[in-house]
């Protein structure tokens, strides 16, 4: 009876474009619809034959279940909020990515807003995502206060990059900052370069000030003294990194290698340099952190630190997941490591 209710439904549905819907999966089968719901939701036990009957008629009606409609049943949207600074940079673009592909596999959609370090405007976006019933958000980096992340866990689970916290339903992702602007800085001692000219980021922001440490640690270990004139602070922009060695070629100050925390300021440093007829790294060498695609491919391809946008995408996404499924988190960044390229030599020179 029910293959001749699924057939006589299907021709139906086939015939009149008519849009199959969980209803008719019951009635082609004979069972009641809250019955279908809860086989589709994975809640039900039923016998064998209910069960082939129900998988005959999905088959024969070609029903498609309604993911939204099974994540509201559930208490559910299965979508999460990923609040992010800058979505066309290169470094947060990349993070997006691996994150909506981890997402997509388990059956969340992302719904990405640019916080741009703004605290007013991450707040909009707190709220704007919360208004959507998001099921649980992701903060990379930002502005937001640690107290104002804890709230936010208090009503859904919460991955945040840049920091170390926590709370209950709260992960955090940070990244040895310090170490890698060390390890960027010593490489460049090692080659025998002691006037390293150094562009930070904004000193408001935590990584920049921990990246400026690392660099002035590795100095005073090689008993080398900390020039403050070849330290300017940028953007982490490509146009701030041409800028600040504007500004020093400007000053006539003297230095025979740059760390750039930053792979976009190091290559905007690159063209200013190729501006003004310099080498890299025949007249000086260029170190740059976070290792961004780009990085290998530029001419000369680059030295850097290896942060991996992707790998802190892939690994916020993960964790966020465990904390959905009641799980406790366990990801944590790769520690910094040097990516030796071309854009550095030993010193050849006295500069």
């Amino acid at each position: 009876m029910a293959t001749r209710k699924a057939s006589k439904t299907a021709s139906a549905a086939a015939g009149g474009g008519t849009k199959v819907t969980l209803d008719m999966v019951a009635a082609a089968s004979g069972v009641s619809p809250s019955t279908v719901s809860r086989i589709l939701n994975g809640t039900a036990v039923v016998s064998a034959a209910k069960r082939a009957a129900i998988d005959r008629a999905i088959a024969e009606l070609g029903f498609v279940p309604n993911p939204m409609a099974r994540g509201l049943a559930g208490g559910r949207t299965l979508s999460i909020g990923v609040i992010t600074q800058a979505i066309d940079s290169p470094f947060y673009g990349a993070a997006l990515r691996a994150i909506e592909t981890e997402l997509h596999a388990a059956g969340y959609s992302p719904l990405f807003v640019s916080g741009h370090w703004n605290p007013v405007e991450e707040k909009r976006c707190v709220d704007l995502l919360c208004a959507r019933r998001v099921d649980g958000m992701i903060v990379l980096d930002g502005a937001l206060s640690d107290d104002q992340l804890r709230n936010l866990a208090d009503s859904m689970p919460v991955v945040v990059t840049g920091r170390k916290l926590r709370a209950p339903r709260l992960y955090s992702l940070d990244f040895d900052h310090f170490e890698g602007a060390r390890l960027a800085t010593q490489h460049l001692l090692a080659l025998g370069h002691r006037q390293i000219a150094f562009i930070g980021g904004d000193p408001l922001h935590a990584d920049a000030t921990l990246r400026l440490r690392g660099y002035r640690a590795a100095l005073k270990e090689a008993g080398v003294r900390y020039h403050a004139a070849l330290v300017v602070a940028g953007d982490y922009r490509e146009t701030s990194g041409q800028a600040a060695i504007e500004q020093l070629l400007a000053r006539g100050e003297r230095f025979s290698a740059i760390f750039a925390a930053n792979d976009q300021m190091a290559f905007g440093a690159a063209l200013a340099l190729h501006l003004r007829g310099l080498r890299v790294p025949d007249d000086v060498s260029l170190v740059g952190m976070d290792d961004l695609a780009a990085a290998a491919h530029t001419i000369p391809p680059l030295t850097t630190i290896h942060q991996g946008p992707q790998e802190l995408g892939r690994l916020a996404a993960i964790a966020l997941l465990q904390l959905l499924a009641g799980g406790t988190p366990v990801a944590t960044p790769s520690t910094p490591r040097l990516m030796h390229r071309a854009s550095t030599r030993p010193l050849a020179a006295p500069v």
